[in-house]
């Protein structure tokens, strides 16, 4: 019998509320303390896993016009004819039938579970991070051979967790990634689920083996109870660094230098807060604000503006070739970086400001199939928020390199508490997908957990 691949399929990627005034109880003098109980029910059925009906997926063994071997996996798929899906937690589930006459060699039959970090064409390209078999019947323990029909289950369970070994000698625990598999990119994740057969040893083993999505169940810290209170009460906004300190991060002020129309200097001063906790969960949003002055009041009025603010997000992957995490010494990393989302920017509500003053809220709207952040071995996901050079017609910046970098994280589940909102009017909404056809078609299961 001869060795079968499923292979996976050829990769193919919020809500508005119109801007309001502010709410009269949003005021400096809210704490904590006057805030409503929230419902247990709200609380929990948020950040709860995809409730959907398992699938079955039936792979087959054939010899002549007959299958012999009949390996059925259930998983939490969009449909049966997507790859097998699973979440953090889960056990891969399923059943093997064999129908085999008595002149049948097998002595023994085991499920195998791998997790790899590929960074390359060749053998030594790969590195295997889980390795989990599962025995489904063998003939020492039977003491006989097999014969006739038979039916099994078998259960793999699958670890939230894998031991890596540190350059120093030790290890470390390590969270299973996210599979990771997209166009144009050398290095992914990939898992595979392994029926082997296996024979004498003058006979080749049979397997089947189909590739698997695997999905982590991560989530942020609850937001600060303001902003909580804003999302219960869907407020027209939420309140800012001024009412809520304690739910904001302000990033060091950035200066904004450069030429205007070729003819003077331009000086001013920008600050920028981004939400806090600094995890946001993909298909959300990262609320923003912005504070910006200036003696220059043209100048002010070019720059304080949605299209020449530039404030992204930014995902670099980072692996390098050797296929072992712990000969570091020689080899070449590699980091491949790009702007996966970029902040859309209106006049707040809540300070006017004067000539030399402007106020904007605003918000990097996350793409729902944004991959979590994760770091295993030599292969890591990771984001920030970068300030870069503002960016408009008449203004020359004194720089080319970002302003500010600020490291975020991005989660697969949404905190407990209320689900968080876009607030951008719609005239400035803006959406960046990525991979969704990938989503879609090979794997058929949402990028956030509800």
């Amino acid at each position: 019998m001869s060795e079968v691949t499923v292979a996976p399929p050829q990769y193919r990627r919020f809500s508005s509320v119109r801007l309001g005034q502010a709410p009269t109880t949003m005021t400096t003098q809210a704490s904590p303390a006057d805030l409503p109980p929230y419902s247990r029910r709200r609380r929990d059925t948020v950040s709860q896993m995809p409730r959907r009906e398992p699938v079955a997926h039936t792979y087959q063994l054939v010899s002549g016009s007959k299958a012999w071997a009949v390996w059925k996996v259930v998983s939490s798929a969009k449909s049966s004819k997507s790859l097998p899906t699973f979440y953090e937690k889960e056990t891969i589930t399923g059943t093997l039938s064999l129908d085999v006459d008595r002149f049948e060699s097998i002595q023994a039959i085991y499920v195998t579970v791998t997790g790899r970090i590929i960074t390359g064409a060749g053998s030594s390209d790969s590195y295997t991070f889980l390795n989990t078999s599962v025995p489904i019947w063998s003939k020492v323990a039977a003491g006989a051979k097999l014969q006739g029909s038979s039916t099994w289950p078998f259960s793999v369970p699958l670890p939230k967790t894998v031991s890596i070994p540190t350059s120093s000698g030790g290890s470390k625990l390590c969270p299973l990634p996210e599979t990771f598999m997209e166009r144009g990119m050398m290095a992914s994740i990939q898992y595979d689920l392994t029926l082997r057969i296996a024979r004498g040893k003058l006979r080749a083993d049979s397997t089947l083996t189909t590739p698997f999505g695997y999905v982590p169940n991560s989530k942020p810290e609850s937001p600060s109870m303001l902003r909580q209170l804003a999302y219960e009460e869907g407020c027209p906004t939420i309140p800012g660094p001024d009412v809520d300190p304690e739910g904001w991060r302000i990033l060091p002020t950035v200066p904004v230098a450069g030429t205007l129309f070729n003819s003077r200097q331009l000086e001013a001063r920008c600050n920028i807060a981004i939400a806090k906790p600094l995890c946001y969960t993909r298909g959300s949003v990262i609320p923003c604000t912005l504070t910006m002055d200036s003696l220059d009041v043209q100048a002010l009025d070019l720059l304080a503006t949605s299209k020449a603010i530039v404030v992204n997000l930014r995902r670099a992957v980072r692996y390098y070739n050797s296929p072992s995490p712990l000969n570091k010494s020689d080899v070449l990393w590699r980091e491949l970086s790009e702007d996966v989302g970029r902040a859309v920017w209106w006049p707040s509500v809540r300070g006017r400001g004067d000539d030399y003053i402007r106020y904007l809220e605003g918000e990097i709207q996350l793409a729902k199939d944004l991959k979590p952040s994760a770091s295993i071995a030599h292969f890591s996901v990771s984001y920030s928020v970068v300030v870069c050079p503002f960016d408009s017609p008449g203004f020359i910046s004194s720089t080319t390199e970002p302003l500010h970098s600020e490291p975020v994280e991005i989660a697969t589940m949404y905190a407990r508490g209320p689900k968080p909102r876009s607030y951008a009017p719609p005239a400035y909404s803006r959406t960046t997908p990525r991979n969704e056809e990938f989503y879609a078609t090979m794997c058929g299961f949402p990028a956030t957990l509800q």
